[in-house]
């Protein structure tokens, strides 16, 4: 059982790290540079980002479910993995419930972000957002990898 609860915290904290690296340096800026539209390719990767939020919130359960199934205590949580779990989690939901309906409101009042002004304040908003964004998921993922090294010395 204890090989099959590490397994489940491994799989489950590579899936997530994994999907970030990938949307991060493989899909948005493969879409960015094939689709001439760039709302276009927003979108694209605004959806797969959802998901990969709703993979991350998943991860996240199985992970620290099966680190409490291991240690049988919930002194657990106060683990060094274990606080690098829950900040990601932390970081993901903010991004999926603060920053990402924000951006979606202000992409709807611009007719488009791409000839939306620069010093448009609406633009100058999107763009802070936008920032944010990468700024959760860079963090996210240099917390997540740490999580792999502190789980998989164990």
């Amino acid at each position: 059982m204890t090989s099959i609860l590490r397994f489940l915290q491994i799989f489950a904290l590579g899936t997530w790290v994994g999907g970030i690296i990938f949307l991060s340096f493989i899909e948005a800026p493969g879409v960015f540079s094939i689709l001439s539209n760039r709302e276009q390719a927003g979108s694209i990767v605004g959806y797969s980002l959802t998901r990969l939020h709703y993979i991350g919130m998943i991860a996240a359960l199985i992970y620290l479910i099966a680190g409490l199934a291991l240690a049988k205590s919930a002194r657990w949580f106060i683990a060094p993995a274990a606080i690098l779990v829950v900040l990601m989690l932390a970081l993901t939901l903010v991004s999926e419930y603060g920053v990402r309906p924000r951006m979606a409101a202000l992409r709807a009042q611009m007719t488009s972000v791409e000839a939306t002004p620069l010093e448009n304040p609406t633009r100058t908003k999107f763009d802070r957002l936008h920032r944010a964004s990468v700024q959760l998921e860079a963090t996210a993922l240099l917390l997540g990898i740490a999580a792999v090294f502190l789980t998989a010395r164990r």
